[in-house]
């Protein structure tokens, strides 16, 4: 495989391909949403895990395009619910809802749950492919616990709601560089950024 100078991000939050790019920055690669590539048909979501989900949506849009492509599959688990909204954790509100609604209806489901029952974690699954095959994958993950009203007004998401164990504030109000160095999402590209320049160096 040629080395890789430009990235496609399979999708369309451009919170999330914006986070991506600054995460993967050291790489030196030119990292693109699917605006890039509006031309293309969007993948059909399924209830796979993390894991498969990411797969799937890299090798999809890899197919299609013939670039190198990274899938992103995260979502928020609640143990008050069971592990929900999990893998529907965009759909959760239903079709084209907002961030406000999906935070709305979450924030609904644990009405009267205390505190200390409310923990929860975000989770992600990465997976870059390449010349029709998945090259490397991670997987990364963060505690922490729903509040009952919103704070801060960075992120996207969920991120108001999700109080970080470790820092005593939600997603919404840390830095970005702090977020990511936290976050589910940003201890997934790390370590698939470790094991990309290890299967870069075998392949040479």
């Amino acid at each position: 495989m040629p080395p890789i100078d430009h990235l496609l991000v399979a999708t369309t939050n451009p919170g999330k391909a914006r986070e991506i790019a600054e995460i993967l920055g050291d790489l030196g690669v030119r990292v693109a949403g699917l605006e890039a590539v509006p031309w293309v048909p969007l993948f059909e979501e399924g209830d796979a895990s993390f894991a498969a989900g990411a797969r799937a949506k890299a090798a999809f849009y890899s197919r299609i395009t013939g670039w190198p492509t990274l899938g992103d599959d995260s979502g928020l688990e609640v143990d008050a619910l069971g592990g929900a909204p999990g893998v529907r954790s965009a759909r959760y509100a239903g079709p084209g809802a907002t961030d406000a609604q999906r935070i709305d209806k979450l924030l609904a489901e644990l009405a009267g749950v205390p505190p200390e029952r409310r923990t929860a974690r975000f989770r992600c699954a990465v997976s870059l492919v390449a010349d029709g095959r998945e090259v490397v994958a991670a997987e990364g993950s963060c505690e922490g616990r729903i509040l009952e009203a919103p704070r801060g007004t960075g992120g996207f998401g969920y991120d108001p709601v999700f109080l970080v164990t470790e820092t005593g504030r939600t997603f919404a109000e840390l830095p970005p560089a702090e977020k990511n160095a936290l976050s589910h999402r940003g201890r997934a590209l790390a370590a698939l950024q470790a094991k990309l320049a290890e299967w870069l160096r075998s392949d040479a």
